[in-house]
């Protein structure tokens, strides 16, 4: 099964070339409660040896973020979330040979990480929370991820109900790049959002299921890693759900996606080697 369509990104000084393998997005949350890795990297100086390490172990893209998306999260105020992720990035933009991603759903973050040095912005609500982000994103032409939320952080597993689980995300994929598309914002990736308004059972036909997606003809990025859905299956607890994260990212390569957003860079890079092999052998 050969990757079907080009979905080669340039920008800048960038060219992500996701026709040709899967491309790893490493995890930097620079938070202190954050579900698997809160309080690591609020340190500045950790933060940067944190991005560094990643790089050297493979990854292609850093995705700085400063407040906690995790299930019942409360919003961090605006001044905080710029005090914890401006200064990491100024310091790792121009030090590594990666593109940097800011992981918000503010338009304000957004716009002084791109003067910081951003080339990507990770949104969780699809453009949806803040009015003002398709015009700041507009203005920068660079990639953006649309990710399917149901709900928000705070409410979003709260019981959480679909009629017709993918094609209500593919709906509102759509729906949101087609957004994006008229703000001026071309460079889109979608993501179903794992974790993120859906019951564990969710998770797993979304991973069955990726595939369906390809039809939104955008590059597909899955973010499983070290999730609840895995401690479900497997009844483990967060910090030992490396196999699982790195089973359910098999089988999200092997369904069509173009990029993996993880914690574990150097084991998920092993992973992604092999599983591209296979997909692209003759």
């Amino acid at each position: 099964m050969e990757m079907s369509s080009n979905f080669d990104l340039t920008f800048g000084r960038f060219n992500l070339k996701l026709s040709e393998r899967t491309h790893i997005m490493g995890v930097l949350n620079v938070t202190p409660d954050s579900f698997s890795d809160g309080g690591l990297y609020i340190d500045k100086n950790e933060a940067v040896d944190r991005a560094l390490t990643m790089v050297e172990e493979g990854a292609d893209i850093i995705d700085v973020g400063g407040e906690s998306t995790r299930p019942g999260a409360k919003p961090v105020p605006l001044d905080e979330e710029l005090k914890r992720v401006i200064p990491v990035i100024d310091a790792i933009a121009p030090e590594i040979k990666v593109p940097v991603s800011i992981d918000t759903y503010k338009s304000e973050v957004a716009e002084e990480a791109i003067s910081a040095g951003v080339s990507m912005v990770n949104e969780i609500s699809g453009l949806r929370f803040d009015e003002k982000m398709g015009k700041v994103l507009s203005n920068a032409d660079i990639p953006v991820v649309i990710m399917h939320i149901k709900g928000t952080p705070r409410d979003m597993q709260v019981n959480p109900q679909y009629t017709d689980l993918i094609g209500e995300i593919k709906e509102y994929l759509d729906r949101q790049t087609e957004f994006a598309q008229k703000n001026g914002i071309d460079k889109t990736i979608i993501d179903p959002g794992i974790g993120f308004g859906k019951k564990h059972e969710d998770n797993l036909v979304i991973l069955k299921r990726l595939d369906e997606f390809k039809s939104i003809r955008r590059p597909i990025l899955v973010g499983p890693s070290r999730k609840s859905f895995i401690g479900y299956v497997l009844d483990l607890p967060v910090e030992e759900r490396l196999e699982g994260t790195l089973a359910a990212c098999a089988v999200a390569i092997l369904n069509g996606a173009n990029i993996l957003r993880v914690h574990d860079v150097r084991e998920t890079v092993r992973v992604t080697r092999l599983v591209d092999a296979v997909r692209n052998v003759e």
